[in-house]
């Protein structure tokens, strides 16, 4: 329930606290004391859109802030997507700002959420009941989720929806594998040229890191042909100087003629022969690089740079390295594979649709079945609660119609196979038609009240708003919605503006909205109201200026006999 209200800088309230209590709570006040402000105030909470008029002169910024308790039931009905977790205490604190430009801002809990975020949450904890705010007696696809809610429809809803989804998304891969031919046609001859093109050049991973480094190599080819030779010349071999293997070689000789004669000989020439072994490796190797390897560097260059390239050329058009060109040919060959078997898979599809179909079919006339046996008692539900509240010819039905296409077949769609509209004549002789087109502001929140009163379990735990519930009215049919606004506030919060004595007497609590003059400035209070000063406000309400005792003895009466 909304557990307290806080509002400031908004229109001619400059700071304004409310502590609501649970159960029925009304609003009241003369004329133009800044009721609908408050209404304002709850709409910002909800997600509304804000605009700068609603900022009070001379102020940068209005803000709202509402905190939410006893949130079980609520939050159960949540759907999984939508992330919202109470804080250690049980409570969400929702708070709204508005600055000069229009712009808003919302926290919940101190985390910044997105207002499509805000209106999903808030749909699920209060709903304002007005003239222009009656969303379920204006759209059909409301008035259906009502009737599914009073038929108790959700788990086969659930099942049903698991099944849609799957019948759509089989579809959807129908409707691909059908499509044009010669668009097939063009597809798949592109496909087979990509895979061709990639795979006619047999690219390897890192090849493209090697080539460059050898291309760097061949560039400087001639240095590296000039120092190999000089290395091999200085190692191994050379025909003008003895190179180092020969000299070692010498050594060995020369050690071993004295061996007896030097300590550790044996152990020395080992290493000097180990040495040998290492000089001829050496040599060899880079003899080799410097005759074969840049034999011809222009013509291995020419082929290096022929390759890159072509390696360039498959970047351009498949992706930045040789990884993503090798992934872009696997994704190519996968789908051509999927468009030249596509007949083959598409009469498994459709095999596969049929049975999505049937299954479709049959929990959607469960559904029918269901919201039809519902619809029945709702009616007469209805009726009854609209005679209470003083409308005794009004006739009500709940028009359940199939969903068809175009082509006059079933068309299924997320909640079944049903059109479902609340049809109503108000008065004798008047044909049914549905609600948005007929009911007058007075006879739409009667008309809500009646729903919420036949479905009182529905959404149990939520706050209910009524905004001026008694346009229209007066006397005995005041005091009988006051009577019916009561008996909701066993399953969910009430809270109403009304300008009726009646109803307001029956409330719980009582909040007086009264403007004053401060400082030149015309600002609005909300108190909450005792005893004593409900009784003073019910007598004003009833008697305007002039308040007599026996106007104060009726009102204190009528506070008395409340929900008797």
């Amino acid at each position: 329930m909304l557990s307290s209200l806080h509002i400031e800088n908004l229109a001619v309230i400059k700071r304004a606290d409310m502590d609501f209590e649970g159960g029925f709570c009304v609003l009241t006040g003369e004329t133009g004391a800044g009721k609908s402000i408050l209404i304002d105030a709850i709409g910002l909470i909800l997600g509304a859109r804000p605009t700068k008029d609603l900022i009070r002169s001379g102020e940068t910024r209005a803000g709202v802030s509402a905190l939410f308790t006893g949130l079980d039931q609520p939050l159960s009905r949540l759907p999984e997507g939508l992330d919202v977790t109470p804080d250690e205490d049980g409570c969400l604190y929702v708070t709204r700002t508005v600055d000069l430009d229009g712009k808003a801002q919302t926290k919940l809990n101190g985390r910044t959420i997105p207002v499509s975020m805000q209106r999903e949450l808030m749909s699920y904890l209060i709903n304002i009941h007005g003239q222009n705010d009656n969303r379920i007696l204006m759209s059909a696809a409301a008035q259906q989720e009502y009737l599914d809610s009073y038929a108790g429809n959700r788990a086969l809803l659930e099942e049903y929806g698991q099944v849609y989804d799957q019948m759509e998304a089989c579809r959807k891969k129908i409707l691909s594998l059908m499509r044009d031919e010669r668009e097939k046609m063009r597809t798949l001859e592109l496909l087979r040229y990509q895979v061709a093109d990639i795979d006619a050049a047999k690219l390897k991973i890192g090849e493209e890191e090697e080539l460059e480094t050898r291309r760097d190599q061949v560039k400087n080819a001639e240095k590296i042909l000039k120092q190999t030779r000089l290395i091999t010349k200085a190692l191994y071999r050379s025909e003008k100087s003895l190179p180092a293997y020969e000299l070692i070689k010498k050594a060995i000789a020369a050690l071993t003629s004295v061996a007896e004669y030097v300590p550790h000989a044996e152990e020395s020439i080992e290493k000097l022969t180990a040495m040998t072994y290492e000089l001829e490796d050496i040599g060899l190797t880079v003899q080799d690089i410097a005759e074969n390897d840049y034999e011809d560097p222009d013509a291995e260059l020419d082929r290096i740079e022929t390759r890159l390239d072509r390696i360039g050329k498959l970047k351009r058009k498949y992706g930045s390295d040789i990884a993503e060109i090798l992934a872009f040919r696997d994704r190519a060959a996968e789908e051509l594979a999927e468009i030249e078997d596509s007949d083959e898979r598409l009469e498994d599809y459709k095999h596969e649709l049929s049975g999505y179909v049937k299954e479709a079919t049959r929990l959607a006339a469960m559904l029918t079945d269901a919201r039809r046996a519902a619809a029945k008692t709702l009616e007469e539900g209805v009726v009854a609660e609209l005679a209470y509240l003083e409308m005794p010819k009004v006739r009500f039905r709940v028009d359940i119609r199939p969903s068809l296409s175009e082509e006059g077949k079933v068309k299924f769609n997320r909640r079944g196979a049903d059109e479902v509209e609340f049809l109503l004549s108000a008065n004798p002789g008047e044909p049914l038609k549905p609600l948005a087109k007929i009911a007058s502001g007075g006879e739409l929140s009667r008309i809500m009240l009646a729903l919420k009163s036949v479905n009182a379990a529905d959404s149990e735990g939520e706050t209910l708003i009524f905004d001026e519930i008694d346009t229209g009215v007066s006397g005995k049919t005041s005091q009988k919605i006051g009577m019916r606004l009561r008996k909701l506030a066993e399953h969910h919060q009430v809270i109403c503006v009304t300008h009726s004595a009646q109803i307001a007497a029956e409330a719980h609590a009582q909040y007086l909205i009264r403007k004053s003059e401060r400082e030149g400035r015309v600002e609005t209070t909300v108190t909450p109201l005792d005893r004593e000063g409900r009784i003073g406000e019910l007598a004003r309400i009833m008697g305007g200026v002039n308040i007599t005792d026996k106007l104060l003895s009726s009102a204190a009466e009528m506070l008395d006999s409340a929900g008797k």
